[in-house]
């Protein structure tokens, strides 16, 4: 916190800060995974370039550079002695002065990391998971600016997530304000059609996340047709395959949409190839990605 390693039950802020009452933050999801050589930590130079384009948009000047920042993740992943966790770091306005201009409030940071298991389940990740089409509409960005990862938007992920679950679904799918589908409430969104693998740009209000990224990089090195384009919700029932990327979800495959079986209702075969490929690549076990790796030891 703010430079220094804190003991976890002591990681503590001010009734009155500013984040807590106005959602005047920003953060990242990383994970951290073992490899041969020790934990190593997933496209961390991206994840800590996006947190500082997230303070850009919100006119939130940083306390760190991205080197202090990316040093520190390490730091915190060494000092806590273990080898796979999920990371947040978060930046966020501190205690100051109530009100809505955040501007003489300091900006504080934090790094956390814990252990925490694929986020959709281990059944989600081998069978798949049961989505619902969410009546909740993707924040436009006339609303919140989409490409900034900040606390704001995520009220509107937790509406959508809690509106599936109540309806009995795993997980919510998000379309945004022009009827086309968006992405999941912490997910990016991919489907298969006649072999060719399509994902929402991000001017259908998704945030552009890492792992759909480095998926449709995978893809193309398969020699898979890997394209960006607008998808209207009755693609998505008529897909041979659909699945959910995301740091914390990491890739999780799509079993039914409304109650429609997607393709044949279990993990697809490209699905199936890219979530190997995925796990091999975090894992240190292909080295032509080890770029993406930034290695805690």
């Amino acid at each position: 916190m703010d430079g220094s390693f804190v003991d976890w039950d002591d990681a503590k802020i001010h009734v009155l800060t500013h984040a807590f009452h106005y959602a005047t933050a920003v953060f990242e999801g990383i994970r951290c995974y073992n490899t041969d050589r020790g934990p190593a930590v997933f496209r961390l130079k991206d994840h800590i370039r996006r947190l500082s384009d997230s303070a850009k948009i919100h006119t939130m000047k940083m306390p760190y550079t991205n080197d202090e920042l990316i040093k520190a993740v390490k730091d915190t992943v060494k000092i806590n002695k273990i080898r796979e966790c999920y990371i947040r770091p978060i930046v966020y306005y501190g205690y100051g002065e109530m009100g809505l201009n955040p501007g003489k409030n300091p900006v504080r940071a934090a790094i956390a990391v814990w252990p925490w298991g694929t986020y959709l389940g281990e059944e989600g990740l081998k069978k798949g998971v049961r989505c619902k089409i969410s009546s909740w509409i993707r924040i436009d960005t006339r609303i919140l600016p989409s490409l900034a990862k900040s606390t704001a938007n995520y009220l509107n992920s937790v509406f959508a997530k809690l509106e599936a679950l109540n309806c009995g679904y795993d997980e919510a799918i998000l379309l945004n304000i022009n009827g086309h589908i968006a992405e999941g409430p912490g997910e990016n969104i991919l489907t298969v059609r006649d072999g060719t693998l399509i994902t929402p740009p991000r001017s259908a209000s998704a945030l552009h996340g890492f792992t759909m990224d480095s998926v449709m990089e995978f893809a193309r090195d398969l020699s898979i047709p890997a394209v960006e384009r607008e998808i209207i919700r009755d693609e998505l029932f008529l897909a041979d395959e659909a699945f959910f990327t995301g740091t914390a979800a990491e890739l999780t495959p799509i079993r039914e949409v409304d109650g429609r079986a997607i393709g044949s209702g279990s993990i697809g075969p490209i699905t199936k190839k890219l979530q190997d490929k995925f796990f091999q690549v975090v894992r240190g076990k292909d080295p032509k990605y080890e770029k993406w790796l930034d290695f805690v030891e």
